[in-house]
């Protein structure tokens, strides 16, 4: 099995139940709970920014990019990331990292966050921020919440609560 057999795509409201399958088995009841996704509870993701990949007609994978702002800094919170099973260990989830991290640059955002593994992330772009720059709402490993600066200065600008953008504005 090669990542050329595989359709890479912008997400599709008709994508959601597949990918909510995806996620569930992926991080199971427990994501709920988890402080990136009582960010991502304030308001919608960005659907231009974010992606599946198909098998057939089948989602497989997704990456799903939300807005967000500390301090003065805005970024995307990127994630979840998750792969069916069947189909990991071959390049899809760096493939739609890949083109999350384009589309994001492409639209100007100036920095993408998120939590995750950085031995898996950093060689992606990913490092690793300050300790006690940025917290979330929600106890965090903070040698997991890394930054993909696109503008230079932009992760310095991400300061005190993250939060999703629409929630910030309130």
């Amino acid at each position: 099995m090669t990542i050329s057999q595989f359709v890479f795509a912008p997400e599709e409201p008709a994508h959601d139940a597949e990918i909510e399958e995806i996620n569930a088995e992926a991080f199971g009841p427990g994501r709920f709970t988890r402080a990136a996704q009582r960010i991502r509870e304030g308001g919608p993701h960005d659907r231009g920014l974010s992606f599946v990949a198909l098998s057939g007609t089948n989602v497989i994978a997704s990456v799903r990019q939300t807005p967000v702002k500390a301090g003065e800094g805005r970024a995307l919170l990127l994630g979840p990331l998750a792969v069916r099973p069947a189909w990991k260990n071959i390049g899809i989830g760096r493939r739609l990292m890949a083109m999350a991290l384009d589309a994001a640059k492409k639209t100007g955002w100036p920095a993408v966050v998120l939590v995750g593994d950085e031995p898996y992330y950093g060689p992606l772009g990913f490092n690793r921020m300050p300790r006690g720059q940025i917290s979330l709402p929600g106890p965090v490993d903070p040698n997991r919440v890394l930054a993909h600066e696109i503008e230079p200065g932009a992760v310095a600008r991400l300061t005190g609560m993250l939060d999703h953008e629409e929630r910030a504005k309130g």
